[in-house]
């Protein structure tokens, strides 16, 4: 079966040697589309400097800041808070609206593997990573792990999940699929969790919007859009055929200006979903479905060979 049609566990398995040169921690490359973010609760291993603070009877005198209390006249301590986990929730849209590709693979696939690149690239730096599946009508959760033999199991599930995906399927989507999955997802993750949401973000809405907010609060969240080239150029196609499940038109982008208005349509739509979440601090990757999905992954993220 073509892997740029369906995907298969062997084709996801195998981006495990494309998984570097790009990290999700706080700490990033300039050029990083995560440079810049507000200073993240997720601290990396062992311990981190997190305050400097007047002496406290009890703290450790190997603590204290010997310049600073010099020059103030007053004994400071500086304070370092041990690592805690950073579990990440990959929340992967498998709609009837990612079944669409234009050029080198469909939506759905580049998906994915956008989920399957930063599962193992999480398991990499020694994280859990876990997934929340999910497509018109079901979902399928999965907890945290640091087994890579769970996270084949689940990469299984998303294949399963992938493979379902026909354009004789029944045409029945569900508008609050996108929030369902979401709150599906608040009800999952606690407190220091990293939630990368990767869709076509189908039915973005001011729901959507406050849900991804209040996950925010207390965890880092990053959100990767898979838009296909002809969304933003239909005008590149000669006819297309359209379809409400029942019926089918034949349609010449080219006459009365269709094209254009598809296309202003699209974009503002983009452009709205993009300037929504980075006001609110929630970084957005863009993920086309003609360039490999790790070159596009480490051209957004940073190009170096992370060390974690």
């Amino acid at each position: 079966m073509d892997d740029d049609v369906y995907t298969s566990l062997r084709a996801l398995t195998r981006l495990r040697h494309s998984a570097h040169g790009f990290s999700y921690l706080p700490k990033q490359p300039l050029g990083s589309l995560l440079t810049g973010r507000k200073r993240s609760r997720l601290r990396g291993r062992g311990l981190d400097f997190d305050e400097l603070r007047h002496y406290r009877p009890g703290d450790d005198i190997r603590n204290m800041d010997w310049r600073v209390t010099n020059r103030t006249g007053k004994p400071h301590v500086r304070v370092y808070t041990e690592e805690r986990d950073r579990p990440a929730i990959l929340l992967v849209d498998q709609r009837l609206s990612m079944f669409f590709g234009s050029r080198r693979k469909m939506k759905s696939v580049v998906a994915a593997e956008a989920a399957s690149l930063a599962a193992w690239r999480v398991l990499g730096v020694g994280d859990r990573v876990g997934a929340l599946l999910f497509n018109d009508s079901e979902s399928t959760e999965v907890g945290p792990s640091r087994s890579e033999k769970k996270t084949l199991a689940w990469l299984g599930q998303l294949v399963a999940m992938n493979r379902r995906l026909s354009v004789d399927a029944p045409r029945d989507p569900d508008p609050r699929a996108l929030d369902r999955a979401l709150q599906a997802a608040e009800r999952r993750i606690g407190h220091d969790y990293l939630l990368m949401l990767i869709s076509d973000f189908s039915g973005f809405s001011e729901r959507t919007l406050a849900a991804l907010r209040r996950i925010r609060r207390h965890n880092d969240v990053v959100c990767s859009l898979v838009y296909d080239p002809l969304e933003r150029d239909i005008t590149q196609a000669d006819k297309l055929v359209v379809s409400d499940g029942q019926y089918q038109l034949e349609v010449d982008p080219r006459r009365h200006q269709l094209g254009e208005k598809f296309e202003a349509h699209f974009s503002s739509g983009l452009a709205r979903v993009q300037a929504d979440l980075r006001r609110h601090d929630i970084p957005v990757i863009l993920l086309d479905t003609e360039a490999p999905v790790p070159d596009q992954v480490r051209r957004q993220l940073g190009q170096r060979e992370a060390s974690r």
